[in-house]
C-alpha cells in the first residue's frame, strides 16, 4: 500500500500530518511571486497609504487564502510575520543589507505586526458562522460524527486544534454560546488586539 504524504486539492497542500506549514509556505510563495510582477506599482511614487491598501488587498489576500481552517504553531507564525515584514521592505526599498530594524520599517509604513491578528478575525468570522449553523461541518468540529476511529494518546503535549487560536480557556461551549451573539461575537475580536502568544504544538 502506497501512502501519499503530501497532495494538492483545490488548490490547498494537504498532507498526511495534518499541519499547515506546507500551504503557508506556498501561499507566501505565491504571494511573493504576485508582488514581484506589480513591483512597479507597490514601489512607485504613489502615497503611501495607497500603496498599503493595494498590498493588503492584492497581496494579502493571497497569501491568506483559506487561513480560517489554518491551525497555527509557533514555526508558522513566524513565517507569516517575516512575509509581512518583507512586503514592507520591498515596497520601500529597503535591503537586507542596509541593516534597519523591523521596527524603524514599521515606523516608516506607520504600522504595526497586523497579520496574525487578521487571520485570528477571519477566523472568528468564520468559526462564528458555522457555530451558529446546524450543518455537518459543526458536526465534525464538534466530534459526533459516528465512525471507529483506534486512538491511541501521543506522547508529551496535546497537538493544537484550530479552535485553540481563539484563545478562549473557558472551553468550547462558552465559545459556541458566545458565538450565539453575532453582534457581541464580531465586537469580541475587533477590540481585541493584543500580543499574539507563539505556542508550539
Amino acid at each position: 500500500m502506497y501512502v501519499v504524504k503530501c497532495f494538492k486539492y483545490l488548490g490547498s497542500f494537504l498532507t498526511d500530518d495534518g499541519r499547515c506549514t506546507c500551504e503557508i509556505k506556498s501561499r507566501i510563495a505565491m504571494a511573493k511571486a504576485a508582488f514581484s510582477k506589480k513591483k512597479n506599482l507597490f514601489t512607485s511614487k504613489l502615497d503611501l497609504n495607497l500603496r498599503k491598501k493595494l498590498v493588503k488587498c492584492y497581496i494579502w489576500s493571497i497569501a491568506l487564502y483559506g487561513a480560517e481552517t489554518w491551525t497555527l504553531r509557533a514555526v508558522d507564525q513566524k513565517h507569516l510575520e517575516s512575509f509581512e515584514m518583507w512586503c514592507w521592505r520591498r515596497m520601500e526599498k529597503i535591503s537586507w543589507t542596509d541593516y534597519v530594524r523591523n521596527e524603524e520599517v514599521l515606523i516608516r509604513v506607520s504600522e504595526q505586526r497586523n497579520i496574525l491578528h487578521e487571520i485570528r478575525k477571519r477566523k472568528a468570522n468564520w468559526i462564528g458562522h458555522v457555530l451558529r449553523r446546524n450543518c455537518l461541518l459543526k458536526e465534525a468540529i464538534e466530534g459526533k460524527i459516528d465512525g471507529r476511529i483506534e486512538v491511541t494518546r501521543r506522547r508529551g503535549r496535546r497537538r493544537k486544534k484550530m479552535l485553540d487560536d481563539l484563545g478562549d480557556r473557558r472551553g468550547y461551549c462558552h465559545l459556541k454560546e458566545k458565538a450565539l451573539d453575532r453582534i457581541k461575537w464580531r465586537n469580541c475580536f475587533e477590540r481585541d488586539c493584543g500580543p499574539v502568544v507563539l505556542t508550539d504544538y
